[in-house]
């Protein structure tokens, strides 16, 4: 039976096919009525309003809007664009979940990285973690460190939490925009080396979200470390571009720190936290660091996994180069 008090999904003005607005989507259409937390009231509030969600603006590093946002409410899911504030925003969320009671689940979006990202790692002497993580890096992101703060935060909190930990999206922007130049010439460069990767489709980590709000009872405090179901490496993502670009698109892998300079820094030199923690992660999967594959995913959906040539035919981005 759909749950009539509202669901919060926060991050819910993301782009179409994100996880946040698939959620939105996918819950609405169950009969379940949504909230969307969103920023700006602006053309993405208006479509989340004509799709029959209700939607709250307001600030998430803003405890007055956060404790407003909750009234009624007694299951959240938590989302936020990658920030140097990403810990506080959580800790407000809990706080105020835990003031206003009678919180049933909270759905937190981690990482995977917290699946290998334990207290005994973090802690280990500094050539110990440099092996550990592929040889390039002897500490992880910022934005690692903040998802790694914010899981213990709610789980200080007390509050019924369900952790997902999602292997790095095919919609990632190492995958998608960020490589886009070179896919019209043909050439998928990208800094993994030979390493192979899993990784996960934005719509099924939405579905496995709305599962979970919607019957969250077999989940509580629990953590999901859900990877896609393919590993591949470059030359396998290759084929993958080249099947839906319709033309042969060869791999070259890319010097990793040559590669971070000409893409990330170049691309995102506005934003430094969110380009830190991309080049963290190039380092960390293209030294070999990004390990572990598990099944959870294909358990949780009761179907198997979309594939990465599937999550390709359906981002926006690369349909628009397809039709270039």
């Amino acid at each position: 039976m759909p749950e009539r008090n509202p669901i919060l999904i926060t991050g819910a003005a993301g782009e179409i096919g994100g996880v946040s607005r698939t959620m939105v989507d996918m819950l609405l259409e169950q009969g379940h009525p949504v909230r969307a937390f969103v920023r700006q009231d602006d053309e993405r509030a208006h479509s989340l309003r004509q799709a029959g969600a209700e939607v709250f603006v307001g600030d998430l590093l803003n405890i007055a809007d956060v404790t407003a946002a909750l009234k009624g409410v007694r299951r959240i899911y938590f989302s936020m664009s990658l920030s140097p504030y990403y810990t506080d925003a959580v800790s407000l969320m809990a706080a105020a979940a835990r003031a206003q009671g009678d919180i049933e689940v909270f759905v937190n979006m981690s990482e995977y990285e917290q699946s290998f990202m334990t207290f005994e790692k973090m802690t280990a002497p500094e050539e110990e973690r440099r092996d550990w993580l592929g040889g390039l890096i002897t500490q992880w992101s910022p934005q690692q460190r903040a998802h790694w703060v914010a899981e213990r935060v709610l789980e200080w909190s007390g509050l019924p939490t369900v952790n997902i930990r999602a292997a790095m999206f095919v919609e990632n922007p190492l995958m998608t925009w960020l490589a886009l130049e070179p896919l019209s010439r043909g050439e998928l460069r990208l800094p993994f080396g030979d390493h192979r990767l899993a990784p996960i489709a934005g719509h099924d980590v939405a579905e496995v979200c709305a599962k979970i709000l919607a019957d969250p009872a077999p989940h509580l405090s629990k953590s999901y470390e859900l990877n896609g179901p393919e590993l591949k490496d470059g030359h396998g993502f290759a084929e993958d571009f080249g099947a839906v670009l319709g033309r042969p698109v060869t791999y070259v892998p890319e010097d990793i720190e040559t590669w971070n300079e000409t893409y990330v820094d170049t691309a995102l030199a506005a934003i430094p936290h969110t380009a830190e923690h991309l080049k963290t992660l190039t380092r960390l999967m293209g030294g070999g660091g990004y390990r572990g594959v598990t099944d959870q995913l294909e358990t949780l959906l009761g179907r198997p996994p979309k594939t990465v040539r599937w999550a390709l035919e359906n981002h926006p981005r690369i349909r628009k180069l397809v039709s270039a």
